[in-house]
């Protein structure tokens, strides 16, 4: 029997996928569950969109494309890096492909050199497949540690001191998963200032650019100096409510043609069908998605409220996303917990609310308590109810 690779053995995952594994085990035998664990949108996709498919199917637009994409979703994401985030974007700067996961890895590969000790500095907690594609490429994986004192962000200060002469690429992510923090223009400045002194390219994940609930969405790309080292990434998944669709968009002039080269050794291309679906969703009527985000807003507003009557939780407001990241630490020591993951799993058991820990997006951060995170991707019914479950569960051990 041959052996496995030390490479995909050290892979990490996305324990999203695991906790949701546990709680269809749960509903398959009959328990009702309240699942606020992973970024899964529970609005339908737009009619108008599922509209657009059915009229690629009907045209037969079943084959592949080219590999950066079809030229009519290009211009339309061009048009739209170019109008939201206040840049020049040409069609000839943007891939497409299968989902916006893709160019974590497609950026890394193209930016760092396998096993020559290349940094790339990351959020943490942050989206889970940032490191796990960091380490799993060969580079060197350097925790941004975001801090409550600082609004769940990290501060110019702490970027500095995470700069290396091996650094090659900072990821950043705003609105940001799993805290909901958002970066101002300010901050984006400062940090642009310093990655345009020490020669970093930015990766700047911007999937929930759409889902800004209290001021305008902010991409660094758009600090003078920065288009050209940014690699802006969007998608259709959250904005849309197209997670199954998978189709995702980057734009940066260098690395256009690098990319569509990956595309190639790996997809091949993004959907056919899907892809024709997403022209009509950036450039059709956009009712259905400012009325998505308004309920969003709400939906973030009764976790807020709630939570406020509930001993052993404080909880920042979040300005953008589909997360609610409450600090645990006093409802651990009330309930007899001994972290976030032993108050999650004893809450899915005896409760029956699913969430997800801290640790599930990265190391805790020292000093920072215990947290965990809620998604808003639920009715407000429901989270009313979940709510409840969870002020019982705490008050029980009072």
């Amino acid at each position: 029997m041959g052996t496995i690779s030390n490479r995909i053995s050290e892979l990490g995952t996305e324990n999203a996928f695991v906790v949701l594994n546990e709680v269809k085990q749960m509903q398959a035998r009959g328990i009702e569950v309240l699942n606020f664990c992973i970024g899964q949108p529970d609005f339908c996709t737009p009619e108008n969109i599922c509209n657009a498919a059915k009229a690629a199917i009907d045209a037969c637009k079943h084959g592949y494309t080219p590999s950066n994409g079809i030229p009519e979703l290009r211009k339309a994401a061009a048009g739209m890096f170019s109008e939201t985030r206040n840049v020049a974007v040409a069609p000839e700067d943007v891939v497409i492909a299968c989902g916006g996961k893709p160019f974590i890895w497609y950026s890394i590969y193209a930016l760092t050199d396998h096993g020559q000790g290349d940094e790339v500095i990351y959020p943490n907690p942050g989206f889970p497949i940032y490191q796990s594609m960091i380490k799993g490429l060969g580079a060197v994986p350097v925790p941004l540690y975001l801090r409550e004192s600082n609004h769940l962000n990290f501060t110019v200060d702490d970027l500095r001191k995470a700069i290396s002469p091996r650094t090659r690429m900072l990821i950043l992510n705003s609105p940001h998963n799993p805290t909901g923090s958002v970066l101002s223009r300010s901050e984006l400045e400062a940090i642009a200032e310093i990655c345009i002194e020490n020669d970093i390219w930015v990766y700047s994940d911007e999937v929930y650019s759409r889902i800004s609930f209290d001021a305008p969405f902010e991409s660094i790309a758009s600090v003078p100096g920065m288009l050209e080292r940014t690699v802006m990434v969007d998608c259709a998944s959250k904005t849309y409510s197209m997670t199954g669709w998978r189709v995702g968009y980057m734009a940066n002039r260098k690395l256009a043609p690098h990319i569509t080269r990956l595309v190639t050794n790996s997809d091949s291309c993004a959907p056919y069908i899907s892809q024709e679906a997403v022209v009509e969703a950036m450039t059709g009527d956009q009712t259905d998605i400012e009325n998505m985000v308004a309920r969003y807003k709400r939906r973030r507003d009764v976790f807020i409220d709630g939570f406020k009557e509930i001993p052993g939780i404080q909880c920042h407001k979040p300005g953008g996303a589909i997360y609610i990241w409450p600090n645990i630490t006093e409802a651990c020591k009330i309930t007899g917990c001994r972290d976030s993951e032993e108050f999650r799993r004893r809450l899915l058991e005896e409760h029956h609310v699913a969430c997800l820990a801290d640790i599930h997006f990265g190391p805790r951060v020292p000093g920072e308590g215990q947290h965990v995170r809620f998604s808003c991707a639920s009715a407000a019914v429901e989270i009313r109810e979940g709510l409840e479950r969870i002020n019982a569960f705490i008050r029980k051990h009072m």
